[in-house]
């Protein structure tokens, strides 16, 4: 960023051969930094650099008013950020792959928008400045907290496989160890004249995307930022195209309104989305069958109280795969987990079951519809309580009944604690029941009667391709697995008999007797919900942690929701995954998230955004009012003036009021003539030519190029992106987006970034701490496939040694250029070629053939995003030969001509 490079001229600098590269940086003294001066040097030219770029407006631009086939454009977008906090280094990296990108694009010629939007939406602000007031009320202001242990767990990672598809939920203590909000606050550098204004949600709107909009000048980056924009209702402007948007997909029969099974949190009493939680973002409900085992034998002594009640009493046992419910032998508990008794007013019974499983089933109208949320408990057990109950199992076998028996791998954080033995098909089970039978000692410890155990052996259930109709006993003999302690084998046993089983597996028992396992799964489920002998039942299928700190559940919630799951969407969207430009990991990634997408919740009461037009109560959550708005960039620097808030109106005097359904429609749309919309009242500050200024910029710059992301997004936003795309614009695929590029998370000097453990970098810090141009390089070095890339620190440190060592010998090269008298005194000459370096050097320089092979490789890099292989080529190349340029000439008298053409 010394100056705008083209880096065309730079990749002349020839592949002088492996060997001389290594040797080169080998030989290269390793440079140190004494002081700052060298940094400060480097950070005076980045300000007078940025400053002429801003005053000449160079990343300012704006479509051709009249059409011109031979302009090209290259329109790139990144995910606006959440406004809660200072951009850090994650973003950097992510961002700056657009940043790379559209500096590529401008050297091509192209005429490149680069807009950047901050985001605002959802509950994190209002929740952050409910809680500041809340700590101001409790503990005065500024408070006085009390004397406990702030610190709080930084990090939880879970990982579960669905289907198919494997979901990494990771959250990183985004508070860095504070309990309190004001904490967090203070740990930003804030005083308490400050803090105490971050009570009103509104100043989060005004104070963090003024620093993220200076953060990124400082960075140096090419954005157009007229064209940016803060969400919610704030933005008259924006808020006015979320609306039509919604009016838009509701035409379209794209939102319904019912009870639909979503994350909840009932401390806020709403639904939890993505980006209101502190752990589990991209978790989604799961459904489970609950299967109804009702106890037919007493309870011990102490439990009196329950032998008396006139409800019948079940276990429920939370199972994915109830078409293996034939195969039944017993069923299993944790004898130290603690279990609750609760009353069912809906189903005239008592389930037994975890506690927390329970609270999710109160959200479902499982227990009393009449009050969701209510549990009531008639009794408490410990799951040894609970061994040697014998139960009456639906669809099993055993018709007389079978017992309660231990089962040491149970966990109370999934399912209900209870849990189904299917031995033939269940590797778990056939190795606890084994171990069971072959231990006397381990059934005595829990006074367990032979005839509980012994008689029950497996029931063949499925016919399994290689495998017969014991799959589980065959692969647990294959593998030699001993007891339920071998739990890697274990894992790879469960995972082979189910691949097979469940895919390629024919049933044996007689009413489906042929029928393939896939193909009658929910068939036998919809059996056991019509006999009364199974409920439907959802839970998180990981922990979701919500930002309010309550462990959120599924609730059936009456709601306004996105119906991702419609089939005909679905098929549309994959059409835009198969036109897109995209890495195959990507590529996968979207075709398995439409799979398995559902309905999406998009509305929801607390927070900040966006109203539903046509029923105000609710707010567009979001990850709703975020998947178009690529659109709204086209007309952004059109609509708003210079201000992030849209409070007053652009160059073109158009008031928000006047930007109506029916003129969004003809600018995104092409529906309606202009000649009649301004002829009404209400668009008195339109005119004909200004709508078709709007409708222009729009049709120029669409469809998006290229979208960046880190791949977190891939199963929400990007898949999102995608579908509302296909639904504005159905039968304009030319306006559906034409490539996405996501890369992994950033690691800080090879360790996760982490407030808590300090090795955390702001992007203000960063470039306060090594230069822009330093932090750039060390970001194209950090890495660009999807695993998780690191950037180094001592790369950022080596970036800016190497700059400021370049700017020095360019300057200390000119000036003697420029006087005849220095080059004689410093040996610099010119004429003919007298010496063999001389003829070397040009060679490296000018030969057709290697110098075209250079630049090739380099602008595939370009091309294809490799940009640390890039850095390498366009940097790393030019610094050799320079280097070995100066060390050739080092005892010898230097070519003047040479100079000059490597300092071109």
């Amino acid at each position: 960023m010394l100056k705008e490079i083209n880096w065309f001229k730079l990749a002349n600098q020839n592949d002088i051969g492996y060997w001389i590269t290594n040797l080169i940086l080998v030989c290269t003294p390793v440079m140190t930094r004494k002081g700052t001066a060298k940094l400060e040097e480097l950070r005076k030219i980045e300000s007078q650099i940025q400053t002429f770029w801003d005053s000449n407006k160079l990343f300012e631009v704006d479509a051709p008013l009249e059409s011109c086939e031979t302009i090209e454009k290259f329109f790139i977008t990144f995910p606006y950020p959440y406004m809660n906090g200072r951009l850090h280094l994650g973003h950097a990296f992510s961002l700056s792959k657009c940043e790379f990108s559209a500096g590529y694009e401008r050297l091509k010629g192209k005429l490149t928008l680069w807009p950047f939007g901050l985001h605002c939406t959802g509950t994190p602000i209002l929740a952050s400045a409910d809680k500041l007031s809340r700590e101001c009320e409790e503990f005065g202001c500024p408070p006085a907290f009390p004397c406990e242990d702030p610190n709080v767990s930084a990090e939880v990672e879970t990982e579960t496989v669905v289907q198919g598809r494997s979901k990494k939920s990771k959250a990183v203590g985004k508070s860095g160890g504070t309990k309190f909000q004001w904490q967090i606050m203070e740990s930003l550098g804030l005083d308490t004249s400050e803090i105490v204004k971050f009570k009103d949600p509104r100043y989060w709107l005004k104070f963090f995307p003024a620093l993220a909009v200076e953060d990124l000048h400082k960075l140096g980056v090419k954005v157009d930022w007229r064209r940016s924009f803060i969400t919610t209702d704030i933005n008259p402007y924006y808020d006015s195209f979320v609306r039509w948007q919604f009016l838009t997909l509701r035409k379209k029969k794209k939102v319904l309104y019912g009870k639909r099974y979503t994350i909840f949190s009932a401390r806020d009493n709403q639904p939890c989305m993505d980006h209101e939680r502190t752990v589990g973002e991209g978790v989604v409900p799961q459904e489970y069958t609950l299967i109804k085992l009702q106890v037919i034998s007493e309870f011990p002594p102490k439990f009196s109280c329950i032998n008396q009640l006139k409800e019948p009493i079940f276990l429920v046992a939370a199972t994915l795969r109830p078409e293996t419910m034939f195969g039944q032998t017993n069923c299993w508990v944790h004898p130290d987990i603690d279990y609750v008794g609760v009353k069912s007013t809906q189903h005239s019974c008592i389930l037994i079951c975890t506690e927390r499983a329970a609270h999710n089933m109160a959200y479902q109208g499982i227990l009393d519809p009449s009050r969701l949320g209510c549990i009531e408990i008639v009794a408490n057990f410990k799951g040894i309580d609970l061994l040697g109950l014998k139960v009456r199992a639906p669809l099993c076998s055993y018709e007389a009944g079978v017992f309660v028996l231990p089962m040491m791998s149970i966990r109370s954080s999934k399912g209900t604690g209870v849990v189904t033995s299917v031995p033939s098909d269940s590797p778990d089970d056939w190795v606890a029941l084994q171990d069971l039978k072959k231990k006397p000692a381990f059934r005595e410890k829990y006074n367990l009667h032979d005839f509980m155990v012994m008689p029950f052996e497996p029931v063949p259930i499925i016919e399994t391709p290689g495998l017969g109709n014991f799959a589980a006993v065959t692969v647990v003999d294959q593998l030699k697995i001993q007891s339920q302690n071998d739990k890697d084998k274990l894992q790879e046993a469960k995972e082979k008999v189910y691949r097979v089983g469940f895919y390629d597996g024919v049933m044996l028992v007689e009413k489906y007797k042929g029928l393939k396992v896939n193909s009658v799964k929910k068939l036998i489920q919809d059996e056991l919900v019509r006999t009364n002998q199974a409920m439907i039942y959802y839970e998180p299928e990981n922990l979701v942690v919500t930002r309010g700190g309550d462990e959120a559940v599924v609730a059936l919630c009456d709601q306004w929701y996105l119906d991702y799951g419609s089939e005909d969407w679905k098929t549309e969207v994959r059409k835009a995954v198969a036109n897109l430009s995209a890495t195959d990991e990507v590529r996968r990634g979207l075709y398995a998230t439409v799979d398995w997408f559902h309905e999406h919740a998009c509305s929801r009461t607390y927070g900040l955004g966006t109203r539903l037009p046509w029923d105000d109560k609710w707010l567009i959550e979001s990850l709703s009012d975020s998947t178009i708005y690529m659109a709204y960039y086209t007309i952004a620097h059109l609509l708003q003036g210079d201000s992030l808030d849209g409070g007053k109106p652009g160059r073109l005097n158009i008031w928000p009021e006047h930007m109506t359904p029916e003129v969004w429609d003809y600018i995104f749309l092409g529906i309606g003539n202009p000649d009649d919309l301004v002829k009404m009242k209400r668009h008195y500050s339109l005119s004909v030519e200004i709508l078709k200024r709007l409708r222009n910029e729009f049709l120029f710059w669409y469809p998006v190029d290229l979208r960046v992301s880190g791949k977190d997004l891939i199963p929400n936003h990007l898949t999102y992106y995608l579908y509302n795309h296909t639904a504005i614009w159905p039968k304009e695929p030319n306006l559906w987006p034409r490539s996405i590029r996501a890369n992994g998370h950033l690691l800080l000097n090879s360790n996760k970034m982490s407030k808590s453990t300090g090795n955390f970098l702001t992007l203000a810090d960063a470039v306060e701490k090594y230069s822009a141009d330093g932090i750039r390089l060390a970001l194209a070095d950090a890495g660009d496939s999807l695993d998780d890339a690191n950037m180094k620190e001592e790369m950022a440190e080596a970036g800016l040694l190497r700059l400021y060592a370049l700017l020095d010998w360019f300057s200390v090269t000119l000036e003697i250029l420029k006087d005849p008298s220095l080059q004689q005194k410093s040996h610099y000459r010119t004429g003919a070629y007298t010496m063999h370096a001389d003829f070397v050097f040009e060679n490296t320089l000018l030969l057709p053939p290697l110098l075209w092979d250079l630049v090739r490789k380099f602008n595939l890099c370009l091309l294809i995003g490799a940009w640390q292989l890039e850095l390498m080529y366009a940097c790393t190349k030019f610094y050799v030969v320079t280097d070995w340029l100066t060390e050739i000439y080092e005892k010898m008298t230097r070519y003047t001509e040479c100079i000059i053409c490597s300092d071109l």
